[in-house]
């Protein structure tokens, strides 16, 4: 038995280091353009092409979600800089969710561990999501809540200077790229505490908890003729289960491996796979950058159209004949995560501007240590602490005991 737990504990600890070190180049990609729009972009020009909740805004934000990073820490990030820059909030939401469900890496990893149908799932219903955003902002648009958010995103810019300087001047000048590495160092961290736990926490449902538990917490997990109620129960419990399992979205297709494995319908795996925007760790960021009252508005929508995308996608896959084989899936404690392949000359690339970035912000400006700023902070950060020496303890410690 104690042998069992030690062997388990050193799997958790492999899991979870596997899983951030597959998703890490995404966290840097992300932050890196986050901090490019932030020192570069400037609110006049970001107002002439997103202001607006038109076609070509909405277009415009999906795009530019479409090449930014799969990681959602990431794209809270990019999506606070665009709305404090003054895009409206459709497109800055449309951003968000592109930038965390049609991104071209995110396809890939669900082509590695689910099925093509996953895929095309993916892109269908990250439209899908911003179709039907688009829909209840308009028909429930607090204006009053918007600019009190929009503000207090100004403020955690720390960009409220009325005159900004050329952008094209900025990117030729050394001052410029030093404001990006700073900027690319605190977007680092305010999120540091937030992944480590999740990715810790990921690990030790994958290795500790059954099988059995997703199949019980799924109703009618297995059967072939799902009714639209257990559908329906199946889509809201996914965000549930992802609350428990979070990683962001490229850690959380493995496990949504795990879901699909056994039994777990179509809507409910699509749900737990778009519910890395409707978690806590999302939510507490959400509300550190806008306030708690803006944070829950855009949770309800988002939870909302995620229900409402995953089941229309269900049916109609039903109808086309189209419904993925469960057999099909791969489990994530049998993978692979450290080999030579695209990840690690990725990872190493920006391991590399990650440690040049922190050089060179201490050496312009210094580095303080985040201790947290209220009660919640602080207890995040004790866990943080907490999920580092259980990690270390998993790869060093229990392969010692584990036999």
């Amino acid at each position: 038995m104690t042998q069992d737990f030690f062997s388990q504990w050193h799997e958790a600890a492999r899991i979870a280091t596997g899983l951030f070190w597959m998703a890490f180049w995404a966290f840097g990609l992300g932050y890196l353009i986050s901090s490019l729009i932030q020192v570069f972009v400037t609110e006049a020009r970001m107002k002439r092409s997103m202001g607006e909740a038109g076609p070509r805004s909405v277009a415009l934000a999906t795009l530019f979600g479409f090449a930014s990073s799969s990681c959602s820490f990431a794209a809270l990030a990019s999506s606070r800089s665009l709305f404090a820059k003054g895009a409206g909030l459709v497109p800055s939401l449309a951003f968000l969710l592109a930038s965390t469900n049609l991104v071209i890496e995110l396809g890939i990893i669900i082509a590695v561990f689910l099925s093509w149908q996953f895929v095309v799932g993916e892109y269908l219903g990250g439209m899908l999501l911003i179709l039907f955003m688009w829909l209840v902002v308009r028909l429930t648009q607090p204006r009053k809540l918007i600019e009190q958010a929009r503000e207090r995103a100004r403020q955690e810019e720390g960009s409220a200077d009325e005159e900004v300087p050329d952008w094209r001047a900025m990117i030729r000048r050394r001052e410029g790229w030093r404001m990006v590495a700073n900027r690319y160092v605190m977007e680092w961290s305010m999120v540091w505490k937030d992944v480590t736990v999740g990715f810790t926490v990921a690990g030790i449902v994958a290795a500790f908890v059954p099988r059995s538990f997703f199949q019980w917490l799924f109703i009618g997990s297995g059967g072939n003729d799902l009714g639209f109620f257990q559908l329906l129960q199946h889509a809201l419990v996914g965000p549930v289960a992802a609350f428990f399992t979070f990683i962001g979205s490229m850690g959380n297709i493995p496990l949504a491996a795990v879901l699909f494995s056994n039994g777990v319908s179509f809507a409910g795996v699509m749900a737990f796979i778009f519910s890395d925007l409707v978690v806590l760790p999302v939510l507490r960021i959400q509300a550190k950058y806008y306030g708690w009252r803006f944070a829950l508005y855009v949770l309800g929508v988002f939870l909302i159209v995620l229900v409402a995308a995953t089941i229309t996608m269900h049916y109609g896959f039903q109808f086309a004949g189209l419904l993925p084989d469960p057999a099909t899936a791969k489990s994530v404690t049998q993978r692979n995560f450290f080999q030579v392949d695209y990840t690690m000359f990725l990872n190493l690339a920006f391991v590399t501007v990650t440690i040049f970035f922190l050089g060179w912000k201490i050496q312009s400006s210094g580095m303080s240590v985040d201790w947290g700023a209220d009660a919640a902070e602080k207890t995040l950060f004790g866990l943080a602490v907490i999920a580092y020496a259980w990690l270390l303890g998993g790869w060093l410690l229990a392969p010692m005991y584990a036999g």
